[in-house]
């Protein structure tokens, strides 16, 4: 959304950034980015405000404010988008054209009295609640980076760290996983699902079930704190009877960022695409802002 913003600011056109959360999106929580080309290592934070200082220089305006809506209207026989937040007085604003960039949001586990520990056990965000940890056992849910990361950056800070897959192969990258395996305080344990909680005082979680799939055995692990990293979902609902999306929620769109409807593109991991990266978000912020310029005049 902020790349977008700086590419329809640069061409001149009045650029309004809408904003639930953070400056920036899921990479605020990331602790370090070595893989953006020209920058070699720089914390998520630090990259995301740089974005964010660009395009308020050159003209942004920001608001945080939680879109529900976006409506096609009609006057004078010109086509124009009414912008609904959820503010408490329901604040619109007008658009000639709107870029929906809204991201994607962490997946739950979906198992049972997960949402009654979060924040008391269970966090989404290692980088968030991980010192909240501190010299005690956690485990680490997942495969892919986020889940590699997550367990690299505990261990810097917690007694033990488990990192639980339900495969054998992980999805990560491998030097991130080759430095998993020389920590001394990491566990790897794979092909095993997280199926339950131990909670043995109601409003405490103290451990998770755990079932191998090839052994067919389940384990009891004793640990203060689950962090679950198991992939990202859309957050596209409100936008349902707007732009067309696929099984999952993702807006349907190409490499060119248009939806099917005229004057509504999107941008990044909210989109219909193979590869959901930091530079493939930026670069879907030009592409997007471009075609709507484009379709401006």
């Amino acid at each position: 959304g902020l790349s977008a913003a700086i590419y329809a600011l640069r061409a001149g056109k009045k650029t309004l950034v809408l904003e639930k959360g953070s400056m920036g999106g899921q990479i605020v929580v990331t602790p370090e980015v070595e893989n953006y080309p020209g920058i070699s290592k720089i914390s998520g934070f630090a990259f995301a405000q740089g974005i964010y200082d660009q395009a308020k220089a050159l003209g942004m305006e920001y608001v945080n404010a939680s879109v529900t809506g976006v409506m096609e209207k009609q006057r004078d026989g010109q086509r124009y988008f009414e912008v609904h937040t959820g503010k408490a007085e329901d604040k619109v604003y007008e658009a000639k054209s709107v870029i929906l960039a809204t991201g994607a949001k962490n997946r739950p586990l979906d198992i049972d009295r997960e949402q009654d520990f979060v924040g008391q056990g269970i966090s989404y965000c290692a980088t968030c609640d991980g010192m909240f940890y501190r010299d005690r056992d956690v485990a680490v849910v997942g495969g892919g980076n986020t889940a590699l990361e997550d367990a690299l950056f505990l261990a810097n800070y917690c007694h033990k760290v488990y990192l639980i897959h339900r495969r054998e192969e992980f999805r990560g990258e491998e030097k991130k996983l080759e430095a998993l395996k020389q920590k001394e305080n990491v566990e790897i344990i794979v092909n095993s699902v997280v199926t339950g909680l131990i909670s043995e005082e109601d409003d405490e979680m103290d451990g998770v079930l755990l079932w191998n799939r090839v052994e067919k055995k389940e384990r009891k692990l004793y640990v203060a704190g689950l962090f679950i990293a198991v992939g990202q979902m859309p957050d596209n609902d409100a936008f349902a009877d707007l732009v067309k999306l696929d099984e999952k929620g993702y807006i349907q769109a190409g490499e060119d960022c248009l939806t099917d409807t005229e004057g509504i593109f999107t941008a990044g991991d909210c989109r219909t695409k193979k590869v959901r990266q930091l530079t493939t978000a930026a670069a879907d912020g030009a592409v997007a802002a471009l075609a709507a310029c484009e379709y401006l005049g």
